[in-house]
């Protein structure tokens, strides 16, 4: 965790020094994407918020005087976990935070063994570089929640995502579902007139 945490600090820094203003991270971007497997030990990785990585994001952002978008295992109480994007504002300030809403449960995909869908609703997070509609992973496949934040004035839309296809599959299985996943992530940017910022997981 201290070591990817590393990383991401060093890029989110080269990003600054390139003009970046927002800066997105991929969904669940502490440690290698989890629910591949059921563990109870992951749990483990889970942490409040505000809590430690809050903390460090934070001083990342004011320091780089950026909008910062983070995606973290969320403990909320004992037996309550979420998956949540939490949001930093240039001055470092936490500007919202979402849980994720639709929780899938697919081979390497176990995530309801883990979270609790989100309670907070879809609403949209105002910040200095604009209004963003902060929804995570699943919830881009569903048409109604980014209508929802654009219905309620987010200036674009904002997916940190970690999905991806079953390695055994034929290639032409995996160009059918990685196109299916762009065509979606278009539809919601040419339905609702708005950008789409999708970061997927590396790999």
């Amino acid at each position: 965790v201290e070591a990817n945490k590393k990383k991401l600090i060093a890029n989110i820094t080269e990003c600054a020094k390139q003009g970046a203003q927002l800066v997105v991270l991929q969904e669940l971007h502490n440690t290698p994407y989890f629910c591949q497997v059921e563990n109870v030990d992951n749990f483990d990785l889970a942490e409040p918020i505000p809590g430690a990585s809050t903390v460090l994001y934070s001083g990342v952002a004011k320091q780089l005087n950026i909008v910062l978008v983070t995606s973290l295992f969320e403990k909320r109480a004992t037996g309550l976990y979420h998956n949540t994007a939490v949001v930093f504002d240039t001055d470092g300030t936490i500007a919202g935070t979402y849980r994720k809403m639709h929780i899938p449960d697919d081979p390497a995909y176990y995530e309801k063994f883990y979270f609790t869908p989100g309670d907070l609703g879809f609403e949209p997070i105002k910040t200095s570089v604009g209004t963003l509609g902060v929804l995570v992973c699943w919830d881009q496949w569903y048409p109604e929640a980014a209508r929802i934040m654009a219905m309620k004035g987010a200036d674009m839309l904002i997916y940190p995502t970690a999905i991806g296809w079953e390695s055994t599959d034929t290639q032409d299985e995996k160009n059918r579902q990685r196109d299916a996943w762009i065509i979606s992530q278009r539809g919601h940017a040419v339905a609702n007139g708005l950008p789409v910022i999708s970061v997927n997981r590396v790999g």
